[in-house]
């Protein structure tokens, strides 16, 4: 099996480079091999390397940069996908995609279903939406793969940035009324290998199509850089910010460029149903990433 993947230097991109490679051969790209935002580029390059899988983990990300840089956002995020799923759809390949919580607008009690309205209310996540729906519209064998708050021991993070502030300073103000679930980078990667491993030995029944990829359970920033920082001071870190010290703060007390959801909850109940596939608690994968960095 020939699996082209995009982005490998990112935080997902770099665990799929390591879990795909159990399936086969991954040519992986990042932009000094193909600029995404050259459409000719990308489908030259595509049809020379003629992948029986697209994983496309690339994505614009710089979350507030984007309301300014509406043009590059929308063209990694949405043209991008499209003219991957157009050349997936020419050669017969199935393309992994991966998209985010940003797609909602986040007023919901509860987690998020896959049926429910996307309502974006940033430039990210409107550019995001745009390349779920022209994936969806371009490539039948798709899976497309909502996930939120993606954290790995490659890259940078909120995991890393946290832990860079506790050594620095007396106090911090972490935004406490925005909940998610913090996901590993490599949970989604080995749960992405077991995806493209049963879609490639399924008939054409198989369940393509969206679903939510998560850790479970739920957090809110600030009770997560509690924990990181705990876990820091556990481990014999120089911690310099006080456990008292760190103050949670409203989201209107911490304004940004861009707009987050206050619920980033996402319901993977359709995910385990049809896959049986459980996700890991969200304190299990970032204390796996917290071992290799401590």
């Amino acid at each position: 099996m020939k699996l082209l993947l995009t982005g490998k230097n990112g935080q997902l991109g770099f665990e799929l480079q390591r879990a795909l490679s159990e399936l086969g051969e991954v040519i992986a790209w990042d932009v000094a091999d193909c600029d995404l935002c050259d459409e000719a580029a990308v489908r030259r390059l595509v049809r020379e390397v003629r992948p029986d899988v697209i994983v496309n983990p690339a994505a614009y990300t710089a979350v507030d940069q984007a309301e300014r840089d509406v043009d590059a956002a929308q063209a990694v995020n949405a043209r991008a996908p499209a003219v991957l799923a157009e050349e997936a759809q020419t050669l017969g390949a199935l393309m992994v995609h991966y998209s985010t919580d940003y797609v909602f607008d986040g007023p919901l009690t509860r987690p998020y279903l896959e049926s429910d309205a996307p309502a974006p209310i940033s430039v990210y996540g409107a550019s995001k939406l745009a390349g779920e729906q022209s994936v969806a519209s371009h490539c039948e064998r798709h899976l497309t793969l909502r996930t939120s708050w993606v954290v790995g021991a490659h890259g940078g993070n909120f995991v890393k940035t946290m832990l860079r502030l506790a050594q620095e300073r007396d106090h911090l103000g972490v935004v406490s009324d925005q909940h998610g679930a913090p996901t590993s980078a490599s949970w989604l990667a080995d749960l992405s290998v077991h995806l493209v491993r049963q879609a490639q030995r399924a008939s054409k029944s198989f369940p393509y199509g969206l679903y939510h990829a998560t850790a479970s359970g739920a957090t809110d920033w600030h009770a997560y850089a509690c924990h990181v920082i705990e876990r820091a001071r556990a481990a014999g870190r120089p911690i310099r910010v006080a456990p008292e010290a760190i103050q949670p703060i409203t989201s209107a007390q911490y304004p940004t460029a861009a707009r987050r959801p206050l619920n980033s909850r996402l319901d993977t109940g359709l995910l385990q149903a049809t896959f049986g596939w459980q996700p890991p608690d969200w304190k299990t994968g970032v204390d796996h990433i917290l071992n290799q960095l401590l």
